[in-house]
């Protein structure tokens, strides 16, 4: 049940920053904006192709950005996930999805 407690919160959470991108820029964005962001991109990405492709070419500094935002932010364990090669991501993403949530949202 967490999970999909954390998954609605992501989906939701994305959802309200992808409409505020799109109303007044990437730039207006906070660093824990821009850091969910990051993480409903590459959540999407995992969960729709089973791997990061689509989240680079939604943006190809997903996970660059990801690891700025979390460092700015004080969330290592965040910063350290997202400084992991692309495949270690995709390997271990879902067995971390909860922690990064659990970060995120504390």
């Amino acid at each position: 049940m967490v999970e999909d407690d954390n998954e609605t919160w992501l989906i939701d959470s994305g959802h309200a920053i992808i409409e505020k991108k799109a109303a007044v820029g990437v730039a207006a964005l906070t660093p824990r904006e821009r850091l969910i962001h990051c993480f409903w991109i590459t959540d999407y990405s995992m969960r729709n192709a089973g791997d990061l492709a689509a989240a680079r070419d939604l943006d190809p500094r997903y996970q660059t950005d990801a690891v700025a935002a979390a460092t700015a932010l004080g969330l290592s364990r965040t910063a350290a996930v997202f400084s992991l090669s692309e495949g270690e991501l995709e390997r271990r993403f879902f067995d971390l999805f909860d922690d990064l949530c659990a970060e995120l949202r504390g």
